[in-house]
């Protein structure tokens, strides 16, 4: 694994996005994984949407888009929350500078980084920040 997805890539990856499909499609499956961060923000979006559906209608297309999205993430290898990455987690809540951080990009930066892996994001911006973390964005 050489990249490793954020759930906004993700999501635009779902969605067929021109130029984050063209990147996929440049990879070999080995060098691109989703985190269990982005799995977990993407399918607790999806649950809640079935748990709030106010209607049939909506109750049906929340649970036929829980069901794409679980097709759509099972075949990328997916990095998991381990102690390396619980260890750069609180590295990186210690930085003064994070802060202001949200706590889901804080574990986004810690996986790349415990896994040695390019975080692919729109979110350059907020991630500059994070020391010896490399990023990419394919949604330009």
């Amino acid at each position: 694994m050489v990249f490793v997805l954020d759930t906004d890539i993700t999501t635009l990856a779902f969605q067929n996005n021109e130029g984050v499909t063209a990147q996929l499609s440049a990879r070999s499956k080995e060098e691109v994984a989703i985190s269990y961060a982005t799995w977990l923000e993407i399918m607790r979006g999806r649950i809640e949407s079935v748990i709030k559906a106010a209607t049939g209608v909506e109750l049906l297309r929340a649970v036929t888009r829980l069901a794409d999205s679980e097709q759509f993430l099972a075949p990328f290898a997916m990095v998991p929350i381990d102690e390396a990455v619980a260890d750069r987690f609180d590295h990186l809540r210690a930085l003064k500078k994070l802060n202001k951080m949200d706590r889901g990009d804080v574990l986004q930066a810690a996986i790349a980084l415990a896994n040695a892996a390019t975080l692919v994001t729109r979110n350059t911006k907020d991630y500059a920040a994070v020391p010896g973390l490399k990023l990419d964005n394919w949604a330009v």
